[in-house]
Parts: C-alpha cells; sequence; structure tokens
C-alpha cells in the first residue's frame, strides 16, 4: 500500500510537471507593462537592422556563478535609423560598447547608452550597411529556479559531486545571459560560441566543434559553430563531465553526424536509451522531410533539467526510461514505447528551430506541430489504430482556459492547450483533407517553403489551406483563437437523422464523418439540416472519434 501511494504521488507530481512545462515558462499576467512591451515587440529600437551573426566570447566561473564576456554581432541595416535596442537581462552589467563599420577595422566606443529596465538603447549614426557592436558584459546571471519551465542559468552537480552547467530560457529570453536583440522574429543567420571554463570539465555547444585550447591559467576554451540560422533561446553551452560517442545516419540528404554527449556515468544507459535517436530520425524525414540542419548535426545532450530543442544540441533529462519519466501521457500505452524527451524535443528542430514563430504568441507552430509529432512517431512504427489511440487519449488534458493564440507584441504566449488541442486540431484537420498522401505533403512543403525562416501563425494556416484546397480559415479561428469546443447536436428517428453545429463561431462549417447505417460525411452548420436512409441496416449514430468536437443528443 505503501509503494503503490508513493508511486501514485510520484507520478501526478510528473504530471504536474509536465503541464507547467506546457505552460511554460511565462507568468499568466493580463496586465502589460512598458517593459512587456519593449521586450516583444518589434519596435523603432529593432525594426530597421537585421543580425546576421553572433560571436560571443563568455567565461564560466563556477566557483561564484558568475560570467564574463562579450558579443561581437554583426548586422545590415535595413532601412534609415539610429535608435538600437540590445537586450540584457538584470542583474547582468553592461560594460562597454564599441561599434566598428563594415570592415571592422575603424572603430568607435559608444559612451552614451540608456538603460530601461532589461533594455539598453544606443545612438547609432554610422550609415554604414554592415556594421558590428562589440558588447562586453559581466555578473551573476539569474539562477534557474526550477527549470526548464522557470529558467536561467543552472549551477548544478552531477552524482560525483563534479560541476554541471547549463542554461535554460525559452521565453525568459536569452538576454538572461548574453547581450543580444531578443525577439524571436531575427535569428542570426550563423553563431559562434568561444566558452572558457576550468580545464578539468567539457564544453558541448550547437553545431560542430571548431577548436578546443587549452589556457595558462587552469581554464579551456571551446569554440562551437552553428553555420544555419538559430533562435536566440536555443543557442546554449553545456558543461559538465562529458564523454561521447556517436554515428552516422544516412539520410535523405547524405550521411548526418548523430552525436551523444553524456555524463561519463551515463554512458552504458545512454546507448541503450539513445537508440531511439535514429528511429526518430526516420519517421520524421519521412513525414516532414530532411533533418534541417544536416551542415551542424544532431546531438543529444546530458542536461540538468528536462528537456528542451536547442537546435543541433537538444537537451536530454528524461532519466533514460520510455514515456514522459516513465508514464504514458497520452494513457493509451503506447507513450511508454518510445522515449519521450528524444521523440518531442527532436521534433522542434522542425517545428520551433526550421519554421520560427516570429512572435511568442504563435507559439503554436511551435508545440502543435510538435505534440503532434508524437502520434506521427507512433503512427510509422506502430500503426493507424495505435497512433489514434495516442492522440485521442491526450484530450483529457485540455483545459480550454484561454485561447491558443496569446497576445502579440508583449512577449506573452497562449494557453498550453497550444499542445494537446492542438495536436488535435491538426489531426482533426488531417481527417477533413482525408488523403494522408497530400497531408504527407503539406507536411514536408512546410519545411520547404519556411525553410530557416520565421512566419506568422497565418502564413501557417493560409499554406494549409492553400495547399489541400480546403478553406481551414474558420477551423482555425474556432480551435486557436476561441476556448469553445464545437458541439455537434442531433435528433435520431428511426432512419432519419437531424443535425447542426452549436458553440461554434458563424460560418463554422467543418465537415464530418459520422457511423450511420455505415460510414458516410455530413456538412454541418449552425442549421438544421436531415439526412434519411433506408430503414435497413445499422441505425446506431457516433461521429468518427478521430474529430475533436462534442456531441449531444437532443430531443
Amino acid at each position: 500500500m505503501k509503494l503503490k501511494t508513493t508511486c501514485s504521488v510520484f507520478i501526478c507530481l510528473v504530471l504536474l510537471s509536465f503541464n507547467q512545462l506546457l505552460a511554460q515558462p511565462l507568468s499568466k499576467k493580463t496586465i502589460f507593462t512598458h517593459a512587456d512591451t519593449l521586450r516583444g515587440s518589434n519596435g523603432p529600437g529593432r525594426n530597421w537592422w537585421d543580425v546576421t551573426k553572433y560571436d560571443l566570447h563568455v567565461k564560466f566561473n563556477i566557483a561564484d556563478s558568475t560570467i564574463k564576456g562579450y558579443n561581437n554581432i554583426s548586422f545590415m541595416v535595413l532601412r534609415k535609423g539610429s535608435i538600437m535596442q540590445i537586450d540584457l537581462q538584470e542583474p547582468l552589467i553592461m560594460d562597454s560598447i564599441i561599434l566598428s563599420g563594415p570592415d571592422y577595422k575603424i572603430s568607435s566606443k559608444i559612451a552614451d547608452f540608456k538603460k530601461d529596465g532589461n533594455a539598453y538603447f544606443i545612438t547609432n549614426k554610422n550609415n554604414s550597411s554592415i556594421q558590428q557592436l562589440t558588447i562586453y558584459y559581466h555578473g551573476k546571471p539569474t539562477i534557474a529556479r526550477r527549470p526548464p519551465w522557470d529558467g536561467g542559468l543552472i549551477w548544478s552537480k552531477d552524482k560525483s559531486k563534479s560541476p554541471w552547467v547549463s542554461i535554460a530560457c525559452q521565453g525568459l529570453g536569452a538576454s538572461v545571459w548574453y547581450p543580444c536583440k531578443d525577439i524571436q522574429s531575427d535569428e542570426p543567420d550563423s553563431a559562434e560560441m568561444h566558452i572558457t571554463i576550468p580545464d578539468t570539465l567539457v564544453c558541448v555547444g550547437n553545431g560542430h566543434l571548431r577548436e578546443q585550447v587549452k589556457n595558462d591559467d587552469g581554464t579551456a576554451t571551446y569554440d562551437w559553430a552553428v553555420v544555419n540560422p538559430i533562435n536566440n533561446y536555443c543557442l546554449i553551452p553545456y558543461i559538465g563531465k562529458y564523454v561521447h560517442f556517436g554515428e552516422i545516419y544516412k539520410g535523405e540528404k547524405g550521411d548526418l553526424t548523430m552525436d551523444y554527449w553524456v555524463l561519463d556515468s551515463n554512458l552504458e544507459k545512454a546507448k541503450k536509451q539513445f537508440k531511439d535517436a535514429p528511429r526518430m530520425m526516420k519517421a520524421f524525414e519521412y513525414w516532414f522531410g530532411p533533418y534541417p540542419f544536416y551542415e551542424d548535426g544532431y546531438k543529444l545532450v546530458d542536461a540538468p533539467h528536462l528537456g528542451m530543442e536547442h537546435q543541433s544540441a537538444t537537451a536530454y533529462g528524461n532519466g533514460y526510461i520510455n514515456g514522459y519519466h516513465g508514464s504514458d501521457l497520452s494513457g493509451s500505452g503506447w507513450g511508454l514505447k518510445w522515449d519521450f524527451i528524444i521523440v518531442h524535443e527532436s521534433g522542434h528542430e522542425w517545428f520551433a528551430n526550421n519554421i520560427t514563430s516570429k512572435d511568442i504568441a504563435d507559439m503554436w507552430v511551435h508545440e502543435s506541430f510538435t505534440n503532434y509529432s508524437e502520434t506521427l512517431f507512433t503512427e510509422y512504427y506502430y500503426g493507424k489504430e495505435a497512433a489514434t489511440a495516442y492522440v485521442t487519449g491526450t484530450r483529457k488534458k485540455i483545459v480550454n482556459d484561454i485561447p491558443i493564440i496569446g497576445p502579440y507584441g508583449v512577449n506573452k504566449e497562449g494557453s498550453g492547450d497550444m499542445y494537446y488541442k492542438g495536436g488535435n486540431m491538426l489531426h482533426t484537420i488531417r481527417q477533413v483533407i482525408n488523403n494522408d498522401s497530400l497531408f504527407r505533403q503539406i507536411l514536408r512543403g512546410l519545411n520547404n517553403t519556411f525553410y530557416h525562416q520565421t512566419v506568422t501563425g497565418k502564413q501557417v494556416e493560409n499554406y494549409i489551406s492553400a495547399q489541400s484546397n480546403i478553406d481551414f480559415s474558420k477551423v482555425f479561428d474556432q480551435y486557436l483563437r476561441t476556448t469553445q469546443v464545437p458541439v455537434l447536436e442531433y435528433k435520431q428517428n428511426g432512419y432519419t437523422l437531424q443535425y447542426r453545429y452549436t458553440n461554434s463561431l458563424p460560418g463554422f462549417k467543418m465537415p464530418l464523418k459520422i457511423n450511420f447505417k455505415g460510414q458516410r460525411w455530413i456538412k454541418p452548420t449552425a442549421n438544421w439540416q436531415t439526412l434519411r436512409l433506408y430503414p435497413e441496416g445499422d441505425n446506431q449514430f457516433s461521429v468518427d472519434p478521430n474529430f475533436y468536437i462534442n456531441t449531444k443528443k437532443v430531443d
């Protein structure tokens, strides 16, 4: 009895943690401040220049949890402007700023910059089209209280008491640890990290390791680089007692390096558990198209938190067990057949890292598709019935508290329903399209059309409607912009069926597949319609469970 109670409590805590992960990691504010607007909008300090590269140099002082360094921000001038907004979160301190022209030889120190909370405003009257800012800074950055949900710097220790350090900052923002233009709509085209740490430890980063230099003061500097565009919050170092193994995956674009960096104590477990990584790659290249970052490789990295989609260096902290910390979030049993973090966080390489929402309000573009990637993975290996059981099993976690799409321009996402409800919305759209080959073509087409781009949610909505030749605008409005789940009301009298939609937006008329004297399609609207059939045969009525709606029998 005691063991059973303990297990129940553990499962409840795991599910609570996951629900908080889904809501990650922003507070539930309804009144927005000037600081929210500065953080979340593409305002006059941001909209006239475009970041082309971050070249980041940072020393981690583990003894006192401080960092010190500088960031070379290369950028292009898009239109006339003079005030630049650079973000760096307190309590970090900006020390000095150097502005360089196109050849980076003629430089000038910017002595006057204004601070407004976590935003710094710099006057730049240089008319050159290509420029660079070098920003020096130092301090003791915000410590993550409960990563990845409540993010910041993670100063942890492994089982042997050796330092284990990383960062989780989605939503909170990369400016929690380095100065940058902290908005999703502007990704650097490439990035480098030069991370200095004690030489007894190893640093793992995004992309490929270009150089490792042992310094004369008991430190070592690791140079990691990506050659593809990258989200600010995805640029992350991992510091610890890491060891490495890997493999070459024969993918759609040729040889892909798949590298695994784990704590030395986890090596044998990782060699078994990480077999899900090439399985994931095979399934997702089938559904979504080629892995988007062949040039930078794919990595799984032991992390001191649950997990995060750090591009080409996915954070892994699932305890080397299947499911989500050993639980099946769908309740169907199929979620225990694979490692949730490997599948889900890797799915973000296509939806979040390849296709990135410009505004965090459209995070459903990241999370709804990636949630549905779990269903597609299940289908690829275990069949359609298993996939249906998985996706419909997650509906019990939908809360319909607030709309999935959040308010724009204030760094605020919408409901955590972007996961389960968003995944079920996509599953429903797939049923309406009624052509799995076309649906797969749309998924692959999204990743090809918006390859390495930042997008609005509307662009994704319009693409699906255009490619399917079905106007899904009301469907997206219903599921993304309201909390109302459509209800099919019906009256049944022998071989006569009457039906209509309620609890739906004006003009909502999504087709449905039903069972009534065999399987057939109906096209409900807000008005009553009548279906009369011959009296023989089974007249038991039901809606295909693959559609996320409610039904109600009325007199």
